[in-house]
């Protein structure tokens, strides 16, 4: 059976130099590849959507919106790919067409890598803007430009090492300035670091109030290079973020509750009985208002003037200014207690004991006998006497 005149022309027909047969079975395989492709992607994204769905977990979701990121046009240049490989083509294109797919390759997985760091970063800004962080941008603008870097620099020695280029000299040479730009730069980076630190360790946020070393305020901003501080006193203290860490940093903000302890003392006269009625008395004061728990009151120790107690209570509420007003209404209740007690509070005093001069210094008759006198003599009764005269 003799083949059709059509057969005939595409079997014989050539475009460039390549059978018009060829071209068509390469043009199929494209076309079929790219459908392939998409109706991969749509399955795979179809199921991550319904993993989300039922466990609602956030890396589901980060799966969905990272393939939803996948380029149509580099599925496009694979399924061309894919086509040419289906020709008769010299050995040098071959090459060529196995380094492309690598390209595309990194390629998409590049824009996948920059897709995810970017949900990664929202995610990150919303998570700590929801928790009252509202100045950790810089920060994560830092995050997110290391981290892309870092990704398009491994993709490009990638793609660079599949196309032949010899990249050990490259690589040393990054790493050579690499070290004399983070030397040059080192005290900066060390802030930059330490402000990334801040933001991923979170020792505190805008709006808590903290003491580092010898400042005490509230944090008004967390930058890329220093923290400001708001002091008490009213003036801003601006501390590089290098320094703020590697000191102590208390945090008021995490505070529930805060714990007192403070002590008074009484006079020596007390009656032992008033003594030992003393911690029941500031017991009942404590008690007596709902904001505070008592923990306890003892008579610790005999002072130097006075008989000490020792009394520790929880304030329910951690503002200081509470604290101040239960302490006041604490101290005007001990006042009056000990008034109708007939208690005074001690005060530093010291009593001197004059001793009576001693028996044998005393004369017959009880009086001390009286010193003699000095008399006021002549020159020449004090003169010595001379011989000769």
């Amino acid at each position: 059976m003799t083949p059709s005149p059509f057969i005939t022309w595409i079997q014989e027909t050539t475009l460039a130099g390549i059978p018009l047969w060829s071209l068509l079975i390469a043009a199929t395989a494209t076309v079929a590849t790219y459908a392939v492709i998409l109706l991969a992607l749509r399955v795979a994204t179809g199921r991550a959507k319904a993993w989300s769905a039922q466990s609602d977990s956030g890396m589901a979701a980060s799966v969905v919106d990272v393939l939803e990121g996948t380029s149509r046009f580099l599925m496009l240049v694979v399924a061309l790919l894919v086509g040419a490989a289906m020709l008769d083509l010299p050995g040098r294109w071959e090459a060529r067409i196995s380094q492309l797919w690598f390209v595309a390759v990194a390629l998409q997985m590049g824009l996948w890598g920059m897709r995810a760091i970017g949900i990664g970063v929202q995610r990150y800004l919303a998570r700590h803007n929801a928790s009252g962080m509202t100045q950790v941008g810089a920060s994560a603008t830092l995050m997110s430009w290391g981290l892309r870097t870092l990704l398009w620099s491994v993709i490009l020695l990638a793609v660079l090492s599949n196309l032949g280029v010899n990249i050990t000299a490259f690589i040393a040479s990054l790493g050579v300035g690499g070290i004399a730009v983070a030397l040059a730069v080192q005290n900066i980076l060390g802030d930059l670091f330490a402000s990334l630190a801040i933001a991923v360790d979170k020792p505190f946020q805008v709006g808590d109030f903290v003491v580092v070393g010898g400042v005490a305020g509230t944090v008004q901003m967390i930058g890329l290079k220093t923290t400001r501080i708001r002091s008490l006193q009213g003036e801003e203290v601006v501390m590089s973020n290098t320094d703020l860490l590697k000191q102590t940093i208390n945090n008021y903000r995490p505070m529930q509750e805060r714990r007192i302890v403070f002590a008074f003392g009484v006079t020596y006269d007390t009656p032992i009985e008033k003594v030992e009625a003393i911690p029941g008395v500031v017991r009942k004061l404590i008690e007596s208002h709902e904001q505070l728990r008592f923990d306890r009151a003892h008579f610790k120790s005999f002072g130097d003037s006075s008989l000490d107690y020792e009394v520790v209570y929880i304030v329910k509420d951690p503002a200081y200014g509470v604290y101040m007003d239960m302490q006041q209404s604490i101290n005007l209740g001990l006042m009056r207690e000990f008034a109708a007690m007939n208690v005074e509070f001690a005060f530093p005093t010291r009593t001197v004991h004059v001793a009576s001069l001693p028996a044998l210094a005393q004369g017959a008759d009880g009086m001390a006998p009286a010193r003699p006198m000095p008399v006021a003599g002549t020159a020449a009764d004090a003169a010595p006497a001379r011989a000769g005269t």
